[in-house]
């Protein structure tokens, strides 16, 4: 297994960024507002991969706050945040307003860090201004009740969202396995417990958060952002199958045997360079009526079979 958060963020990170919805974030990106910079809320921020991804995609100048209850992770974001400039040829300062990243069509500036647990969205200091709010691979650990309570927060200061890589329970591994269906209907099981937010969502994340943005009046779309890993993204499909396995034991210990024997025969299909595994997600866009000819409509994404 990786030895740290930190580094399974960062093994997973390109497969993020290539499952991505390209035309759901343009058609939010037309209907955000350019007075000014556009003040960004990141939830659950980790090292900044999200901040990464969408600074090039929302162009123009963009004040950031990251948050995130993990110190470690937060205190890791500058330095994240520089490299991946400096392999672009962006000019990266910091200086009393923050860390600031200029390329050719923008200027990012993550101008406050903030250490804060997310469990209750009580702290309304963070929304206070922003005019997006956004967060990548947080809201299957969350609750429908908190969902509930991150729409309204959003109505209150008229924001848009954009949540992306929200798992939506399906899978498919080659070669098959016998026991996929069932080793993938235990990790949904537990999916569904509390992660910190009451009993999660889990892979029904995306509907329960498309249900709370519409309750509160935001046209709400959605499209697929499967992760589609082929047999040279071994690293990272071995921590991910063998996270897999390490769930299904935990909710059914009594078929741990059954999912030992899995696990090794699923690691040989990646040992061998054989294995090929889809995983399945989806990105969610919410914004407030009156926008709608500017973004346009995006294409419903292809949704993998159980």
């Amino acid at each position: 297994m990786v030895d740290s958060l930190s580094s399974w963020l960062a093994l997973r990170e390109p497969a993020d960024v290539a499952a991505r919805s390209v035309p759901l974030t343009q058609a939010l990106a037309a209907v955000l507002p350019r007075r000014g910079p556009l003040r960004v809320l990141d939830l659950a921020t980790g090292t900044g991969s999200n901040i990464r991804y969408l600074a090039e995609q929302l162009s123009g100048e963009q004040d950031w706050l990251a948050v995130d209850h993990d110190a470690v992770l937060l205190a890791e974001l500058p330095a994240r945040m520089s490299a991946w400039a400096a392999a672009r040829a962006f000019d990266v300062s910091v200086g009393a307003e923050g860390l600031a990243i200029r390329g050719a069509r923008f200027v990012c500036r993550v101008s406050e860090t903030r250490r804060l647990g997310l469990g209750t969205l009580t702290d309304a200091t963070i929304f206070s201004g922003r005019q997006l709010v956004t967060a990548s691979a947080l809201l299957d650990l969350v609750s429908e009740p908190w969902l509930r309570a991150l729409a309204e927060r959003c109505r209150e200061g008229g924001a848009a969202a954009l949540f992306a890589l929200t798992y939506n329970g399906q899978s498919n591994c080659t070669p098959a396995e016998p026991e996929d269906d069932m080793i993938r209907q235990l990790m949904n099981r537990h999916q569904k417990t509390d992660k910190g937010f009451a009993a999660a969502a889990g892979p029904d994340a995306t509907d329960a958060a498309a249900r709370c943005f519409s309750a509160v009046g935001y046209r709400v779309q959605r499209t697929a952002s499967d992760w589609i890993l082929p047999p040279d993204a071994g690293d990272l499909q071995r921590q991910l199958i063998e996270g897999w396995a390490e769930a299904a034991a935990e909710i059914a210990p009594e078929q741990k045997a059954l999912v030992g024997s899995w696990l090794a025969r699923r690691l040989a299909h990646v040992a061998a360079g054989r294995s090929r595994v889809t995983v399945g997600h989806e990105d969610l866009a919410a914004w407030l009526p009156g926008h709608e000819a500017a973004a346009g409509d995006v294409e419903p994404g292809r949704r993998i079979g159980r």
